[in-house]
C-alpha cells in the first residue's frame, strides 16, 4: 500500500488530533452535526466508515446500532480508533486511492466519509469503488472542503482543474503542513453521477450554537461563508 498524500502530517498530529476530536469546534460543532443530520435508520445496517481517523464517527455509528467496517490510511489514527471502540468494529489499514479488493460487491447499506475525499486525487476512481461495495439503494454521505472556500483561500488561478494544495494547520499544537487536493464542485458531482449515484441533498452547513460559545469569531465567519460542504447521494438500482 502506498502512503496517502497527508501521511507525514497525520503521523505528526495524530495524538493531538485524537485528544481534541470530541470538542474541537470545526469537528464537533460544525462537521459532525451536519453529516449526522443526513443519516437516518442505522439500526442493523452495515456501514463503511471511509477515512475513519480516530474513530469518532465509528463510535457514533455503533451507538446508533450499525455494524461498522472502518478504513484509514494512517496507522496511528487507526490505533486511536481501535482504542476508542475496542473490538466493536472492524478496522482496516487501507488507502482509498487504491482498489478495495478486500471488500466484496454490494456489501454495505451505507458509506460515511467525513473530510476525507480531499486527500484523494481521482474521485472518479474512489466513487466507483464506493458504488461497487454499496448495495442497490445504498447511501453515501460525505463532507469535504467547500470548493468556493478552497478556491478563494488558496488563491487559485483556475477554478476548474484538480490540483494539489497545502496549508499550515495551527490548531493541534505545533504547526503542521497539510497537503490535500482541490476539487471543483463539478468534479465532485460528476464523479458521483457518472458512477451511478443520484444526489439527494447538498448541505452547506451552519455552525451550531455550541461553536459560538468556544469561538465566537470563527462562528461569525461560518455564518457568512461556508468552509465545508456535505452531500448525500444514493446508488441507483
Amino acid at each position: 500500500m502506498h502512503d496517502s498524500l497527508p501521511q507525514q502530517a497525520y503521523d505528526e498530529l495524530a495524538d493531538a488530533y485524537n485528544a481534541r476530536i470530541e470538542t474541537k469546534p470545526h469537528n464537533a460543532y460544525y462537521d459532525r452535526p451536519a453529516v449526522q443530520s443526513l443519516i437516518t435508520d442505522l439500526s442493523g445496517k452495515k456501514i463503511l466508515d471511509a477515512g475513519c481517523g480516530p474513530g469518532i464517527y465509528t463510535q457514533w455509528l455503533l451507538q446508533n446500532g450499525a455494524s461498522v467496517t472502518a478504513l484509514d490510511a494512517n496507522e496511528r489514527m487507526l490505533e486511536h480508533a481501535r482504542k476508542r471502540n475496542g473490538a466493536k468494529a472492524i478496522f482496516l489499514h487501507a488507502n482509498l486511492e487504491e482498489p478495495l479488493f478486500f471488500l466484496s460487491d454490494a456489501l454495505f447499506d451505507g458509506i460515511v466519509s467525513a473530510l476525507t475525499i480531499t486527500y484523494c486525487k481521482d474521485l472518479v476512481f474512489v466513487f466507483k469503488e464506493f458504488s461497487r461495495v454499496l448495495k442497490p439503494n445504498g447511501w453515501f454521505v460525505f463532507s469535504t472542503e467547500h470548493p468556493f472556500f478552497s478556491y478563494r483561500y488558496h488563491d487559485l488561478g483556475n477554478y476548474f482543474p484538480t490540483q494539489e494544495v497545502s496549508c499550515m494547520w495551527n490548531g493541534f499544537g505545533k504547526p503542521v503542513m497539510m497537503k490535500s487536493y482541490y476539487h471543483s464542485l463539478g468534479t465532485i458531482t460528476d464523479a458521483l453521477t457518472n458512477n451511478g449515484f443520484a444526489i439527494e441533498r447538498v448541505l452547506e452547513p451552519l455552525p451550531t450554537n455550541d461553536f459560538a460559545k468556544v469561538d465566537s469569531k470563527g462562528y461569525n465567519k461560518l455564518l457568512a461563508f461556508p468552509l465545508f460542504i456535505c452531500i448525500r447521494a444514493v446508488k441507483k438500482t
